[in-house]
């Protein structure tokens, strides 16, 4: 129980990409943490091939304060998610408040949104790379890249390595 009073937010809407949400979820939990899926106001969100998730809390209704770390999943979901402004404001007050901030995949589109990126050193998904480096960050193509309290990841296959650096960057923020 690794984790043991820290409380997560992994964020949610339509078109996530499944293993990028729940991978994440079970691990931190395994690791006793409390993670809450915060949606942008919906009750359930489809993943990319159907499958639910429920949201236990909208964006609107969480403080950056109720947090240790927001998890952002891939998928299509990012490009919904940087359309709500609770989702997007919750994500860059958490990255300037020192809080351990990780996405995967597409979820770079939400770090661009939140204008986090001048400056760092990030990966994501290869097809969004020049959204990345137009944000302002140093773009590299590895399995996770940790540079402050920001952690990336390239897709599901890194999954491992990005828990693995979720979990450490945690463990230090005791």
């Amino acid at each position: 129980m690794r984790l043991k009073g820290k409380k997560i937010a992994i964020l949610a809407e339509n078109m996530y990409q499944e293993m990028e949400l729940w991978v994440p979820y079970y691990r931190l939990k395994e690791e006793g943490a409390e993670v809450a899926v915060v949606g942008t106001g919906a009750k359930s969100y489809a993943s990319k091939i159907g499958y639910p998730v429920n949201a236990d809390v909208s964006a609107e209704e969480v403080r950056v304060a109720d947090f240790d770390a927001v998890i952002i999943p891939g998928g299509y979901a990012p490009d919904m998610m940087r359309r709500s402004p609770a989702m997007v404001r919750l994500v860059k007050d958490a990255f300037q408040k020192g809080k351990v901030v990780a996405a995967i995949c597409h979820a770079a589109w939400m770090l661009c949104s939140a204008g986090v990126l001048k400056g760092k050193t990030a990966t994501c998904y290869h097809s969004i790379k020049d959204d990345l480096v137009n944000a302002g960050a140093r773009y590299v193509d590895q399995e996770v890249v940790v540079d402050g309290n920001l952690i990336t990841s390239r897709e599901p296959r890194d999954l491992p390595a990005f828990c693995r650096e979720i979990l450490r960057a945690l463990e230090k923020s005791s």
